[in-house]
C-alpha cells in the first residue's frame, strides 16, 4: 500500500510558501481548473425505475452541489448482480471512482487502492457509527470499510395462504417448514410454498441463513473456510431431498434471484421465504396479509441469531480526492440524509443519531424484530480480502448444490476459497 502522499506545511508570507499552495490546488482541480469531480458508484436497492436508488442519490447530490459550488458529484447507479464488474472494469481502465458503495471493501483494500477511513471522515462523522459496525470496517486493525446501511432476516409468510392450507403459526423448525410447505402445496395449486433465491442476487445471504439455522457456518471464528464442512453439506442435501426435488420451491433455484422472489411473495404467489426490511414495503403495496417469524431451525439444534448484513462506502485514493471525499461523505452521512435513505427502503442506521430517532419512532416499530436480529447475528467475512472472490463464486454456483451434489459443489467451492486466501497471504 503506498504512502499517504505528504502536503508541505503553508508557511505564509513567503513567495515559496505561496507557490506552494497554488501548485497543490491546481493539482487537484482547484479553483482555478473550475469545480472538482468526484465519481460515486451505488448499489440499486429498489426494484424498478420508480424505486431505484438513483433518486435517493440525485437528490442528495443536488443538496450538496448547492452547499460546495467548488465540488461536481457524478453518481453511477449499478444493479447488485453488475457492480462488481462494472467496477473492475472501471479501475482497469484507468477509471476508478472515488466512491463505492456495496457489499464489501476487504479486496479492495489487499490491493491497496483505499484511503483509511479516517483520512476521509471528519471527527464528528467518525463518531456517529455504531461501534459493532465500525470494527467490522476493519482489516488488520484499520478501518477501511465505512458502514452504510444495515439489515437482518425473519422468515416472512402469507397469513391468507396459510390459513387456507390450515396452518395456524409460522414455522419454527425445517421438519415444520417442510409440513406446512406441503399443505400449501396440496391446498393452493399454483403457489411456489418456500421461495428460494440462490441466484447470484441473493445466494451467499440464503446460504448462509441455512447454514446457520442448520448449525454449520461459511467461515469459523479465526477466518478459516468451512463451506464443506459436514453441517453444511447436511444442510443442502436437506433443502434438495425435502424442498427442491419435491417441488416445494423454485425447479432451479439457482437461477432465481432475491427481487423476482420478493416480487412474487408481494404479489400472493410465495408462501414463505426469508426476507430482508425491503420486503416489509413490497408486501404492503401488493396488499398481502403476511406475518414475520424467527428464521425456522433444524429441528431447533441451528443458531438463533440471525444474519447481519452491512453494506459499505469505500474511498479509492486513485484521483487524490481526499479532502472532497471527506466534504461529501460528511454531507452523507447528516442523520437527515440517512434517514431518507433508510426510511426509503425499510432499512436500519449504521449511525447512533438515525438509529435512535428511527427506534423511537412508532410508525418504524415494523424494524424493531429485524433490530432484535441483529443483537445475536453472525456477519459475512467482511474483513477477509479472499471474501469478495468467494461471495462471487457463492453466488455463481452455491445454487448447484440443491439440484447435483451437494456435496461434489459445496468442495469445489471450499477448494477454490482456501486457494484464493492462500494466494492473497502470499
Amino acid at each position: 500500500m503506498n504512502r499517504r502522499a505528504h502536503v508541505p506545511t503553508r508557511v505564509l508570507g513567503t513567495a515559496l510558501a505561496g507557490a506552494l499552495v497554488l501548485s497543490a490546488v491546481s493539482a487537484c482541480g482547484g479553483q482555478g481548473d473550475g469545480p472538482v469531480t468526484i465519481r460515486l458508484v451505488a448499489a440499486d436497492y429498489g426494484e424498478n425505475a420508480d424505486t431505484g436508488s438513483k433518486l435517493y442519490w440525485d437528490e442528495v447530490v443536488r443538496g450538496f452541489e448547492a452547499q460546495n459550488p467548488g465540488i461536481k458529484v457524478d453518481v453511477d447507479v449499478e444493479s447488485w448482480t453488475d457492480i462488481g464488474r462494472k467496477v473492475d472494469d472501471l479501475i482497469s481502465s484507468g477509471k476508478s471512482p472515488d466512491l463505492l458503495q456495496t457489499g464489501g471493501f476487504a479486496d479492495q483494500v489487499a490491493a491497496g487502492r483505499l484511503y483509511p477511513a479516517a483520512d476521509v471522515l471528519s471527527l464528528d462523522t467518525q463518531s456517529k457509527f455504531m461501534d459493532s459496525f465500525a470494527h467490522a470496517g476493519q482489516v488488520l486493525g484499520t478501518q477501511y470499510g465505512i458502514p452504510f446501511v444495515s439489515s437482518s432476516r425473519v422468515l416472512f409468510y402469507n397469513k391468507a395462504l396459510f390459513k387456507q392450507a390450515g396452518i395456524s403459526q409460522p414455522p419454527a423448525t425445517w421438519s415444520e417448514l417442510r409440513q406446512d410447505a406441503e399443505k400449501i402445496k396440496a391446498k393452493a395449486p399454483g403457489v411456489t410454498p418456500y421461495g428460494l433465491p440462490l441466484g447470484p442476487e441473493e445466494a451467499p445471504a440464503e446460504s448462509m441463513l441455512w447454514t446457520l439455522s442448520g448449525g454449520g457456518l461459511l467461515s469459523d471464528d479465526v477466518g478459516n473456510y468451512t463451506i464443506d464442512s459436514a453441517q453444511n453439506q447436511a444442510t443442502f442435501s436437506w433443502l434438495k431431498s425435502n424442498l427442491v426435488s419435491t417441488g416445494l420451491t423454485y425447479p432451479e433455484p439457482g437461477k432465481m434471484n432475491r427481487t423476482p422472489v420478493f416480487q412474487d411473495f408481494a404479489s400472493g404467489k410465495v408462501a414463505m421465504l426469508n426476507g430482508h426490511p425491503t420486503l416489509l414495503r413490497m408486501a404492503t403495496a401488493g396488499n398481502v396479509d403476511f406475518g414475520t417469524a424467527p428464521i425456522p431451525r433444524k429441528d431447533g439444534l441451528g443458531k438463533t441469531g440471525s444474519l447481519g448484513v452491512a453494506d459499505w462506502m469505500m474511498a479509492f485514493k486513485a484521483n487524490g480526492h481526499k479532502d472532497q471525499i471527506k466534504k461529501f461523505l460528511s454531507f452523507v452521512f447528516m442523520r437527515e440524509n440517512q434517514l431518507k435513505f433508510d426510511e426509503r427502503y425499510n432499512l436500519l442506521p449504521v449511525t447512533q443519531d438515525a438509529f435512535g430517532q428511527m427506534s423511537s419512532d412508532p410508525k418504524h416499530a415494523d424494524l424493531r424484530q429485524f433490530a432484535t436480529g441483529l443483537t445475536n447475528a453472525s456477519f459475512y467475512p467482511f474483513g477477509d480480502p479472499a471474501w469478495a472472490d468467494v461471495s462471487n463464486r457463492i453466488k455463481a454456483g452455491i445454487g448447484d448444490a440443491v439440484t447435483g451434489d451437494p456435496k461434489q459443489v459445496l468442495t469445489g467451492l471450499q477448494d477454490a476459497a482456501v486457494k484464493e486466501a492462500a494466494r492473497l497471504r502470499k
